[in-house]
């Protein structure tokens, strides 16, 4: 299916993950009515055409003070040929502002959430002020309004062996088909935003491998549980061997387009075959 993705620049989420550096891309106060609309507008002029779009405002589109609700009707109206809208959102503002934008679009309403982690010691420290019940909870809220979920996931953790990176991906993608997500994103965790820099130099975080994205995205493939897609973008920051990036790539493009794992790489330089 063809997506058009566009970023928007509204206020500061007031749930800033340990792990997000997104927050360099907003403001310090609420953007004025008709801002946002505007911003849809712009970058639906600059993409090409698609069938679905994805609206990421760096926090949660059902915050009022990030996305004002008056304009949810314009942002309806200018989205109304498009198949389905993926908003991101806090589990805490799944609620009734979300049903309000599901009953304008023309279209369906996907809603991404990002889970992080199911690690019972990681997550409390990565200020996400939300426990597994709470997106349980908003999980079924959207299921029974018949809005499909979008889990975002985290390969590599910090203050975790990174040889567990696998598998507690794994069982955070498990965790999020058990409450109803139609798709789990593996997000390689990246340092860059500060927080993660600092435990890095702390020697409490290790940026996660290419191979281990890999085994991840495959292993998520083989629950059969929905879709499982790996985020690519700056990919070549994970990996160890220039000599197989380009095929480790590839494979990991064919596994987000055919939901299917290819055969493994092998590379006589690095001796990695997965």
């Amino acid at each position: 299916v063809s997506v058009s993705t566009i970023f928007l620049t509204n206020r500061e989420c007031p749930w800033r993950c340990l792990m997000c550096d997104l927050w360099r891309n907003t403001l310090t106060e609420s953007v004025p009515a008709g801002a946002i609309p505007e911003q849809i507008r712009t970058g639906l002029r600059r993409l090409p055409p698609a069938r679905w779009v994805k609206l990421y405002n760096a926090g949660s589109f059902f915050d009022p003070k990030a996305i004002p609700r008056d304009d949810y009707a314009e942002i309806a109206r200018i989205l109304s040929g498009f198949e389905r809208v993926i908003v991101e959102s806090h589990p805490a503002l799944c609620g009734d502002a979300t049903l309000r934008l599901r009953d304008l679009l023309d279209g369906s309403l996907e809603v991404a959430v990002g889970l992080e982690t199911i690690h019972p010691e990681v997550l409390p420290r990565l200020n996400k002020r939300m426990t597994l019940e709470e997106f349980r909870r908003a999980a079924a809220f959207l299921r029974e309004a018949g809005i499909s979920l979008r889990v975002f996931v985290l390969v590599g953790l910090p203050f975790v062996d990174p040889r567990e990176t696998v598998d507690w991906a794994l069982r955070s993608a498990e965790f999020a088909f058990d409450c109803g997500a139609a798709v789990v994103s593996l997000i390689p965790t990246r340092s860059g935003n500060g927080a993660i820099d600092a435990l890095e130099e702390r020697g409490d975080f290790s940026l996660p491998d290419l191979a281990g994205v890999e085994e991840a995205t495959a292993s998520g493939l083989a629950l059969r549980r929905g879709r499982i897609l790996a985020d690519l973008w700056d990919l070549e920051r994970f990996s160890r061997c220039g000599a197989c990036f380009a095929a480790r790539a590839s494979r990991l493009r064919a596994m987000n387009l055919a939901q299917a794992v290819p055969p493994p790489v092998s590379c006589p330089a690095c001796g990695g075959s997965r």
